[in-house]
């Protein structure tokens, strides 16, 4: 239900998603919405730069500035900044507050299942993602 039932659009859900899966190192969890968040309008630059944990260009699109804001603070300190709470809930309301935690926190599940039992990409599938051993990977502040 969290994948498809939100009240957040697609491409700012999986923009939620990516950011998750970069900041784990999950290779399978980014490769597959990678792929989704491309189909559902996300601009392909703003994936590439989370990949090589940039600061992406939301070329004015200030609601995925949000989301990846939001996203970002909750997987690298386990909270959110109020203003940046208080944008989510202004744009989404209560519920898309909730809903946004809850993909986040969902996929961040998946991502550590899928890193600790080692499961391989889909034969013929590649990723790069640029890990170091041992560190999560930290993406630069949206401002």
């Amino acid at each position: 239900m969290l994948r498809f039932e939100t009240s957040l659009p697609t491409h700012l859900n999986e923009l939620a998603i990516l950011v998750t899966a970069r900041r784990w190192n999950s290779e399978l969890e980014w490769a597959i919405h990678l792929g989704d968040a491309g189909r559902a309008g996300l601009d392909p630059a703003i994936g590439e730069a989370i990949r090589t944990c940039s600061l992406p260009d939301f070329k004015g699109d200030e609601a995925a500035r949000e989301i990846y804001e939001f996203a970002r603070q909750l997987v690298e300190t386990g909270n959110v900044a109020d203003a940046d709470y208080a944008a989510i809930v202004a744009r989404w309301g209560e519920v898309g507050a909730v809903e946004l935690t809850a993909v986040i926190g969902y996929y961040s599940m998946v991502a550590m299942t899928l890193n600790v039992h080692r499961i391989p990409l889909p034969q013929g599938m590649e990723v790069s993602l640029p890990i170091q051993d041992g560190v999560l990977s930290k993406m630069p502040a949206a401002g």
